[in-house]
């Protein structure tokens, strides 16, 4: 660490009144009825990432309540903690998520330190030092470990000058900036694809359906020469295989494991040396969905990896496209996601799968579907890979910078909004 800067507390900031923490709304204050289909999002747990925000399964608050409690709205640098689970993640607020709400199960730092600049200082949190810490402080033997305003007030910052600490941030900020931009990229592609799924597959609106007639089927009523089909008769479906948690290590030796955790990231934490069949690989292109609480699905993208337990993976057969497969279980995952229930969590099971059937459409839609569709998917696998290389990048980085190893104090970095 560089000997030159200073070592702060947070409750130094607080101390002299240059930083706040705030509990989220308690339960009293914020009851299940609350919650509406649509209004302000609220921030949870489930929601926070390592220094942004996972948009999927957002929760929403009214007017009347936000008018309530005004004073859990979020602004631009507010740093979020969540109070149960993973204990080592913030998020941290730019413009766009400004005015969002917080959520009962998280905690709010809002620094206003003419010592400290708040993007700077979510760096800081995002580095293995302060995250082991942290999982070190709130796990005292308990089953899920659990953070607290007295454990954030104790968080140490080593904090250069606030010039250097901006140029740092800004450095840091421009492979976020252009993650955030393949993202939003990535969603439009999305958007493209679910779209003409909608249109052709839901609506029947396919190229040349003014000529053909809807029959019944088991699924109601679909186009003549289309096919209701078991999930099983027109994709591969492989389930992980039951790795020796013993064995996994977080340190990159051996073969990477796709755990459930990793499907949202397009990043694998954790390897074994265990040698397995072939069959169990995950290559960059892949369908594969978690079993166990939240359904999640993705389109892998973080190269070659071994397939673990309760993690299943889906290819095409047949000629299909793999977007359309994509699509196309969405809508029975999301379904049963909803509906099973398990003693703590929801358990998606192979009967549960076998179960599902699915609409094929008639060869020529297929293929004019898979033309359209699969050089989309590609273009977001592509698209999630180049995130990746950035996202490694910036962790490489990240340490260097955050230590002062790198010395950035004499270079001319243009310092802009950072809170976009």
């Amino acid at each position: 660490m560089n000997r030159s800067w200073k070592l702060y507390t947070i409750q130094d900031f607080i101390s002299r009144g240059e930083a706040e923490l705030k509990t989220g709304p308690f339960g009293t204050q914020l009851h299940a009825s609350d919650y509406v289909k649509s209004g302000t999002p609220v921030i949870n747990v489930r929601n926070i990432g390592f220094g942004d925000i996972k948009e999927e399964k957002l929760e929403f608050v009214s007017d009347e309540t936000v008018n309530r409690l005004l004073s859990h709205l979020l602004v631009p640098n507010d740093i979020v903690f969540g109070r149960k689970g993973a204990v080592e993640r913030h998020a941290f607020i730019k413009e766009k998520t400004a005015g969002w709400f917080q959520g009962s199960d998280c905690l709010r730092l809002r620094l206003k330190s003419p010592s400290a600049d708040p993007r700077f200082v979510s760096y800081c949190l995002l580095t293995e030092d302060h995250q082991q810490w942290m999982k070190n402080q709130c796990s005292h033997a308990a089953t899920m470990a659990s953070l607290n305003q007295d454990i954030i007030s104790r968080i140490s910052l080593h904090l250069p000058s606030l010039p250097t600490q901006r140029k740092i941030a800004a450095i840091l900020s421009a492979y976020d900036d252009l993650i955030e931009n393949n993202t939003r990229r990535i969603k439009i592609l999305e958007e493209m694809a679910q779209a003409l799924y909608r249109e052709w597959f839901v609506r029947f609106r396919f190229p040349g359906h003014e000529k053909v007639r809807m029959v019944d089927s088991p699924l109601g009523r679909i186009a003549e020469g289309w096919e209701v089909k078991k999930l099983f008769d027109v994709a591969e479906v492989t389930y992980g295989h039951p790795f020796k948690s013993r064995l996994f290590t977080e340190e990159p030796t051996g073969s990477p494991v796709i755990r459930i955790r990793d499907i949202n990231n397009n990043k694998t934490e954790t390897f074994t040396n265990e040698h397995v069949s072939k069959k169990y690989f995950v290559e960059n292109g892949d369908i594969i969905v978690g079993m166990d609480g939240d359904f999640y699905a993705g389109k892998w993208a973080g190269g070659k990896a071994y397939l673990n337990q309760r993690v299943v993976r889906f290819r095409p057969k047949k000629g299909l496209s793999r977007y359309y497969l994509y699509l196309a279980l969405m809508a029975p995952i999301a379904l049963l996601d909803s509906t099973i229930t398990g003693t703590t969590v929801a358990h998606l099971s192979d009967k549960d799968l076998r179960a599902i059937n699915l609409t094929i459409p008639e060869s020529s839609i297929c293929k004019t579907a898979k033309d359209i569709l699969d050089p989309i998917f590609d273009f977001e696998i592509k698209l999630n890979i180049k995130n990746s290389n950035l996202r490694r990048t910036r962790d490489l980085l990240l340490p260097k910078l955050i230590s002062g190893e790198l010395n950035v104090e004499t270079l001319g970095i243009k310092i802009g909004n950072m809170n976009s």
